[in-house]
């Protein structure tokens, strides 16, 4: 299976932005390939605001976000791997996601070996874990 965090970050970000809000996310800035304005890294993480209206030129791919914006007046290409995102929220409300650790990578146990050629014995299949939904506030 393909990883789940770049499809859910793009229809929180399309729920956001429809809903009248401003979608910000949250950046671990020490993943390698982060390229952010470093004077606006604070505790190794930075907020972006990814609305269409701050932002030119934003795609929302599945190995990265990347869009340019203005810092303090300059503009900045900005450069983010699906990975380094930690989440994203709505401004005005704090509604969003706060994405698991390791969501970012392929989910190892939604993927099941192909069945052995000639196998005649039927064993039950691994029992899988059941997704679970937290809270945000």
């Amino acid at each position: 299976m393909k990883p789940r965090r770049p499809y859910l970050l793009r229809a929180l970000h399309e729920w956001i932005t429809d809903s009248g809000s401003t979608p910000h996310i949250v950046v671990d800035a020490t993943v390698e390939g982060v390229i952010v304005p470093r004077q606006h890294v604070k505790d190794d993480k930075i907020i972006l605001n990814v609305s269409f209206t701050a932002t030119q030129m934003l795609q929302l791919g599945n190995e990265f976000l990347s869009f340019e914006a203005r810092f303090n007046g300059a503009s900045f290409p900005v450069n983010v791997p699906i990975r380094a995102v930690l989440g994203i929220y709505a401004r005005e409300t704090g509604q969003g996601m706060i994405f698991p650790e390791g969501d970012a990578e392929p989910d190892p146990n939604d993927k099941s070996p192909p069945p052995a050629a000639g196998r005649t014995d039927k064993k039950a299949p691994a029992a899988r874990k059941r997704p679970t939904l937290q809270v945000v506030k």
